[in-house]
């Protein structure tokens, strides 16, 4: 495999990130570039600016390829987070007759799913075989050579509505970009947090982001559940802001600098001082316990734990994959984080290990930049260095012009 360059961008509530990094073979990837900006124009992953969205795109994209060397990317893999995408599993079966299996017979039982996904009524991102099936009994990953009546192929697909993928792909385009893949926001973060044995053993990834947080689960090396949630850290930056009547600036600052989301690890005489909304200067600054900031900080995270858990269990829970759940993502780094969400997590049955999960596979990374903030950008490099193959992709070639062309002609054939 001779040497290729390839660009991510992370369109992030908070932050947009753009990656550029070397690929060499069976090496890592290198990361030769790095650009990120504060996110303007979208809420929960949406573009609602459209030209305010493409200023920060083309302010991330130009500080990485200053730091690259220069030359301009054109292609980039972009994660996406809106369009209320769905993960879910399906199974389909073709006779065998009770002969040995050969490579016709699968690739019989993958065009049958094949025709199965062209039925779907939202945008296919994600279409990954998790097992074979004999006879109804499942696990198997290569039946050649076996026997049975019947041949089965289990799927996870994961689809989202068509709109805001078109939305990106326009502010894409107006900063002269293509879109290469575009790749569900847990997918990524789960590929960038998750070492190879947690991927193959079973391990979930819970990513708390700025405006959202998404949960990937992953076993046999394969992604199977995925799932977002439209709330995050800047949720709780605005409860301290409310609460405390402090400007948002300077509430994220307290959470970073001295937020706990556990009582018990802050010291009851421990003072900090903040001035609040409307007051001039630190000649105004109010004196107030650190205990009453960590009183705000606890409910929110302890709710966003919550939902995550109650869908982890409409999910399947431990069955899932396995009992390990590794934390990432901005939000990620409030104190007491882990703590607080072993035990929210074991009052329903989950007995897990937790921790915090930060960028894996890539060389290069500065340490600034090597933080869990960053694992959403890097699992899509990690996607484009591995580039698995999807199912609706297998054995026919996608419509020409990239992924924008394949929008159109999805909306074509469904409506």
């Amino acid at each position: 495999m001779r040497e290729q360059t390839v660009a991510a961008l992370d369109i992030g509530t908070s932050k947009i990130c753009c990656l550029i990094a070397r690929l060499n073979g069976a090496e890592r990837p290198r990361i030769i570039g790095i650009g990120h900006q504060v996110s303007k124009g979208l809420k929960a992953g949406t573009v609602i600016d459209m030209e305010e969205t493409e200023t920060s795109i083309r302010a991330a994209v130009d500080a990485a390829e200053r730091m690259a060397g220069g030359s301009p990317i054109q292609d980039v893999y972009v994660n996406i987070s809106s369009g209320q995408p769905q993960s879910r599993h399906f199974s389909v079966e073709v006779d065998v007759a009770g002969h040995e299996i050969s490579q016709l017979d699968m690739d019989r039982v993958l065009a049958a799913g094949q025709e199965s996904l062209e039925n779907e009524d939202r945008f296919i991102l994600h279409s990954r075989l998790t097992n074979f099936s004999i006879d109804g009994v499942s696990g198997t990953r290569d039946p050649r050579g076996m026997f049975g009546k019947k041949l089965g192929v289990d799927m996870h697909i994961s689809s989202m509505a068509v709109s805001p993928l078109k939305n990106i792909q326009m502010c894409l385009n107006r900063c002269h970009l293509s879109l290469a893949s575009a790749v569900l926001s847990p997918y990524a973060s789960g590929l960038s947090a998750l070492v190879a044995d947690e991927r193959d053993l079973g391990s979930i990834c819970v990513d708390i982001g700025g405006g959202l947080t998404s949960i990937s689960a992953f076993k046999d090396n394969e992604f199977v559940f995925g799932d977002i949630l439209s709330v995050g850290g800047q949720h709780v930056t605005r409860d301290i802001a409310q609460g405390l009547s402090i400007p948002l600036a300077k509430a994220e600052r307290l959470k970073i600098l001295y937020g706990s989301c556990l009582a018990s690890r802050v010291a009851d005489r421990e003072q900090i001082d903040i001035v609040q909304t409307g007051e001039d200067g630190e000649d105004h600054a109010t004196r107030i316990p650190r205990s009453m900031l960590t009183a705000i900080i606890g409910p929110r995270v302890e709710e966003i734990l919550e939902i995550v858990r109650d869908r982890l269990v409409a999910a399947g829970g431990t069955a899932l994959a396995g009992r390990r759940i590794i934390l990432t993502g901005g939000g990620s780094q409030i104190r007491g984080l882990e703590e607080l969400a072993a035990r929210i997590f074991s009052s329903e049955g989950f007995d897990c290990h937790i921790r915090i999960g930060r960028p894996v596979s890539v060389d290069g990374l500065p340490d600034a930049a090597s933080g869990p903030i960053f694992s959403t950008c890097v699992g899509l490099i990690n996607y484009a260095a591995q580039r698995p193959d999807e199912v609706h992709f297998m054995s026919k070639q996608a419509p020409e012009g990239g992924l924008f062309s394949r929008i159109g002609h999805w909306v074509k054939e469904n409506f």
